[in-house]
C-alpha cells in the first residue's frame, strides 16, 4: 500500500540523529514520503551533506545541528516552528558490552542522558507543535532491549526500557489530543556505525555481532516501517511494532550460517 500523503498543516517531520543509520534513512524515507523533513544531529557536516543530497532528489530537507542532550539548545530549536506534523526521536546508541558488576557508569548515564533524556527534551519542547497541528505523530525509536534483557547489555537494555515506558506513558497522558504516539522497536540492525560505536571503533568486535547472520535488518528496513506507520491514517495508532529479521527469534537467539 502506497503510504497516504500527509495533511498540509503536518508537513513538517523533525529527525533527531540524522546524521546516519536508521535517522539517515527515515528522513529519506519521509522526504519522499511529501514531509519537509528537519535533520538534527551534533555532526553538522553529515546532516548538510544530507539535506542537499534529499533537495538534489527534489525533495525538502534542513539540516540544524543539535545535541539532544542540551535543553537549552533543544528549547532554543523549538522555537523556530509553529507547528510540526511528526518527531522522530531517533537519536541514541548503545557503549560497551560489560556486566552489571563491571559496567562503566560514565557509558550508563551518557546512555541515559542520550536514549531517554534526549527523546524527553525534544518531545517536551515540540509537544506544544504536535498539538497545534491537529494531527501530530511521536515516533520513539527503542529496541527490542527495551522489551527483553541480555547479558551483557544491562546499560542500553535499561536505558531502552525507559525508552519504552516514556512512549507507554506519554500515550496514555495525552489520549484525547490530535497526537499519536508510535514505538517502533528494532532487533538486529547491521548499520555502519551502531556495533562499531558500541565496542569502541573495535572493528573484529562489531563484526562478530553480524558473522554468520543471513540478512540481518538494514537501516531502509526500519525507515520503511517508520514512515508506513506515520502515513496510516490520523485514527490508526500503531502503539508498538516489534521489528526483527528472519533469522533473529529473540535478543538471545539468532541463527548463524558459520
Amino acid at each position: 500500500m502506497a503510504p497516504a500523503a500527509p495533511p498540509a498543516a503536518s508537513r513538517i517531520a523533525v529527525v533527531t540523529g540524522a546524521s546516519s543509520g536508521i535517522g539517515a534513512a527515515t528522513a529519506r524515507r519521509l522526504a519522499e514520503a511529501g514531509y519537509r523533513v528537519v535533520l538534527t544531529a551534533r555532526r553538522k557536516d553529515r546532516i548538510e551533506a544530507l539535506a542537499e543530497e534529499i533537495t538534489a532528489a527534489g525533495h525538502q530537507a534542513t539540516a540544524y545541528p543539535l545535541d539532544v542532550t542540551d535543553r537549552q539548545a533543544v528549547d532554543e530549536f523549538a522555537t523556530a516552528f509553529r507547528t510540526v506534523g511528526v518527531l522522530v526521536n531517533n537519536a541514541g546508541g548503545a557503549l560497551g558490552a560489560d556486566p552489571v558488576a563491571t559496567g562503566d557508569p560514565a557509558d550508563w548515564r551518557t546512555m541515559y542522558e542520550t536514549n531517554v533524556l534526549g527523546t524527553l527534551h525534544l518531545t517536551q519542547a515540540l509537544l506544544p507543535k504536535l498539538d497545534a497541528s491537529g494531527d501530530g505523530t511521536v515516533v520513539v525509536v527503542s529496541s527490542t532491549a527495551g522489551h527483553s534483557t541480555y547479558e551483557g547489555g544491562a546499560g542500553y537494555v535499561a536505558a531502552k526500557h525507559g525508552a519504552h515506558v516514556l512512549a507507554e506513558t506519554l500515550r496514555l497522558e495525552i489520549v484525547g489530543r490530535p497526537v499519536r504516539v508510535i514505538e517502533i522497536a528494532p532487533g538486529m540492525v547491521r548499520t555502519e556505525e551502531f556495533a562499531l560505536t558500541r565496542f569502541g571503533g573495535d572493528t573484529e568486535k562489531a563484526e562478530k555481532v553480524y558473522r554468520g547472520v543471513p540478512d540481518p535488518l538494514t537501516a531502509d528496513d526500519v525507515a520503511d516501517t517508520i514512515t508506513w506507520a506515520v502515513t496510516r491514517p490520523p485514527h490508526v495508532n500503531i502503539d508498538l511494532m516489534i521489528v526483527r529479521p528472519r533469522a533473529q527469534a529473540s535478543n538471545t537467539k539468532v541463527h548463524r550460517e558459520l
